[in-house]
């Protein structure tokens, strides 16, 4: 008799998230990723209020019919000065797409609380959650701020943030979620964590082109699938001189794809280094590709994509998890 074959064990993740027209898409392809068990929704700060974001967030978990997942708002303002705010989601955060208002409530323990509550019980079971951060990191820096001793139970940091060879979509040199708080960044990119960096250089491979958008045609009115199409055809920038091509780039759900199809990704190790002191180059990434500063390299820095791989599995997984619905 032949032994069978074990089931492939799930990756269990905490999404830390501003919802955002492209952290919608990030969340709704985790939930359509068997691979992928997502414990909680964490919010921050971000693209829009705080407030807003945590609405949105409960909205997204109710559009795919998986409000079975807590949320829970986190920081409402960077660690030092005040918040910035996203220029391309709309008031509403959504950009154009209109989702009924929650029905559910976010849990009212806060984010870092939550953090530590399931790194805590990952480390009594001998397990590991990997952070997927989608817009500035300062939940995850009170955490590891608050919570050193549970640091060892994070499997990896993947985060959709910086910008290293080419300039930055805010400032001359700096990606947004990096600028809106370069000094939670700062003491992520310290703590000695293993890093998946998914920066400008890599989301402005992966654009919405029309033809890549028309893949997620077809989906039934309030289905995931029809939201997603809504959002990626709205997207785009009209600024083919800078991206080199019609439409927009894809920023956030680049995180949550490398998890499930690292195949698709190139990357580079490095040793970030987070500017927060230069009033020009604030909230800049800065990467030690060549061992210079002798500091221990542990970022593994996206710098390739195959664009079309990602669109396609992300239009095949949204595509499921609306039929599923």
């Amino acid at each position: 008799m032949s032994a069978k074959a074990s089931p492939t064990k799930k990756k269990s993740i905490i999404i830390d998230c501003d919802p955002g027209v492209d952290d919608t898409l990030a969340i709704l392809f985790a939930l359509g990723s068997p691979e992928l068990d997502v414990k909680a929704i964490t919010t921050v700060c971000g693209n829009v209020p705080l407030e807003v974001c945590t609405q949105n967030a409960l909205k997204i978990l109710e559009l795919a019919g998986r409000t079975d997942i807590p949320v829970h708002a986190g920081c409402d303002s960077p660690m030092i000065g005040e918040p910035i705010f996203g220029k391309f989601h709309g008031a509403g955060g959504l950009g154009k797409l209109v989702l009924p208002d929650p029905v559910t409530q976010p849990s009212p323990q806060h984010a870092v609380g939550k953090m530590a509550e399931l790194l805590r019980a990952a480390k009594t079971n001998n397990e590991k959650l990997t952070i997927c951060t989608l817009g500035p990191m300062t939940n995850l820096a009170l955490l590891i701020k608050l919570h050193p001793e549970l640091l060892s139970s994070i499997e990896c940091v993947v985060s959709m943030g910086g910008a290293y060879r080419i300039a930055g979509n805010r400032t001359l040199t700096s990606e947004f979620n990096m600028l809106a708080d370069p000094h939670a960044a700062r003491i992520v990119y310290s703590a000695g964590l293993d890093y998946v960096a998914l920066p400008l250089d890599a989301t402005h491979q992966a654009m919405t082109s029309p033809e890549r958008v028309s893949w997620f045609k077809g989906g039934e009115a309030g289905s995931p699938l029809a939201a997603t199409y809504e959002l990626l055809s709205g997207w785009s920038r009209n600024d083919p001189r800078r991206y080199g091509s019609d439409g927009g780039p894809m920023h956030d759900p680049l995180v949550t794809v490398y998890l499930v199809a690292p195949h698709l990704f190139q990357t580079e190790l490095a040793k970030v280094f987070v500017e927060c002191d230069s009033q020009l180059c604030y909230g800049q990434t800065v990467a030690d590709w060549y061992g210079q500063t002798g500091e221990k390299a542990d970022a593994q820095i996206v710098q390739k994509v195959n664009a079309d791989g990602v669109f396609s599995i992300m239009s095949e997984r949204i595509r499921s998890l609306s039929q599923a619905g």
